[in-house]
């Protein structure tokens, strides 16, 4: 179970992972070895499972950032998952319910790289839509 405390540590992380456990020490009115204790306790137990980084896709040259969602017939899931999982394309894949059985984050450089991956989802055995959605601005 997670302390209310750990979660606002929680959230300074997810902010800037590189926080200091000084600054969260003193917005948390506690000491910074306390912090240091329970971020250890967090990662120990799996609650932090990594630190990452938030980039600007456009400096780094690519121009489209899309959610793309995948259905599949029901007999070929698993298959096309570990497909698209090897993609390079594919930054993050996730298995979800709703409008789609997959749903991919992907980075290309430009709108026709985005058309050709696209295509290639639809080759895969076992696809029965590819729903591709552009992230015009990221919100929060």
């Amino acid at each position: 179970m997670v302390r209310i405390s750990d979660l606002k540590i929680i959230e300074i992380l997810r902010e800037n992972a590189r926080t200091p456990f000084l600054r969260i020490a003193n917005e948390l009115g506690v000491s910074e070895a306390t912090i240091r204790k329970r971020v250890k306790r967090l990662e120990k137990s799996g609650v932090i499972k990594k630190y990452t980084i938030d980039v600007d896709l456009r400096k780094m040259g690519f121009e489209a950032n899309a959610l793309i969602g995948l259905d599949t017939k029901p007999e070929s899931y698993l298959l096309v998952i570990e497909k698209v999982k090897s993609m390079r394309e594919a930054v993050s894949v996730y298995a979800t319910s709703g409008d789609h059985m997959i749903l991919l984050e992907c980075w290309f450089r430009n709108s026709n790289e985005l058309i050709d991956f696209c295509r290639k989802l639809e080759a895969i055995q076992g696809v029965t839509r590819v729903c591709p959605a552009i992230i015009l601005e990221k919100v929060k």
